[in-house]
């Protein structure tokens, strides 16, 4: 069997709002643990802590998400800035 070797070059990556994206996700996160929160007790008979935890950890993890993504999106602006410049 041979490997298969693409034809064509592939596309350049799509950039869309990836600051607001992330920020909106980790917001998103961060409501459903509250909304799931009053109702602890339920989810805690029923073996479904996980539900609550889970949320809060994307809020967390989303949290460091948007750390990341706004050194991208700064470093990308000063890559940018610096090639206007040559």
């Amino acid at each position: 069997m041979t490997k298969w070797t693409p034809t064509h070059e592939a596309p350049e990556p799509l950039e869309g709002p990836v600051v607001p994206t992330i920020v909106g996700g980790t917001i998103l996160w961060f409501v459903l643990f509250l909304v799931q929160l009053p109702f602890y007790g339920w989810f805690d008979d029923h073996g479904h802590t996980w539900w609550v935890w889970t949320c809060l950890a994307g809020a967390g993890l989303g949290l460091i998400g948007i750390w990341y993504v706004r050194g991208r999106d700064a470093a990308i602006r000063r890559d940018t800035a610096a090639g206007a410049e040559d």
